[in-house]
């Protein structure tokens, strides 16, 4: 009986170590978000980025189309910069890399 619990008892233990695993990742995975948040948080209270208001309008008037997904990265150089995934009226998707200070486009191309 011993040695037919021992396979059962070491897949509970590799469960709850994944469980506990996955738990840990969650949890460092908020925290980068938390942190991610309050930085850009900061740099647009000390004016290094526009609003994401003003770069949607930017870059509507750049590539017409929906918008579907936008991030705020760190570019070349250190400077910050808005990556615009947008869906034109022909189904192409199309990446807009914006100055996230300025506006000024810094790369379009076709997904």
């Amino acid at each position: 009986m011993t040695l037919s619990r021992t396979p059962f008892i070491s897949l509970v233990v590799i469960a709850l170590t994944a469980s506990i695993l996955a738990a840990t990742s969650v949890a460092a995975s908020d925290d980068h978000k938390k942190q991610s948040h309050e930085a850009a948080r900061q740099a647009l209270l000390r004016k290094e980025v526009l609003p994401l208001t003003r770069i949607l309008a930017i870059a509507a008037q750049r590539v017409p189309g929906e918008i579907i997904e936008v991030e705020l990265e760190q570019g070349d150089h250190g400077r910050l910069k808005y990556d615009l995934k947008i869906l034109g009226k022909s189904g192409r998707i199309r990446e807009l890399e914006l100055d996230a200070k300025t506006g000024a486009t810094l790369k379009l191309e076709d997904d």
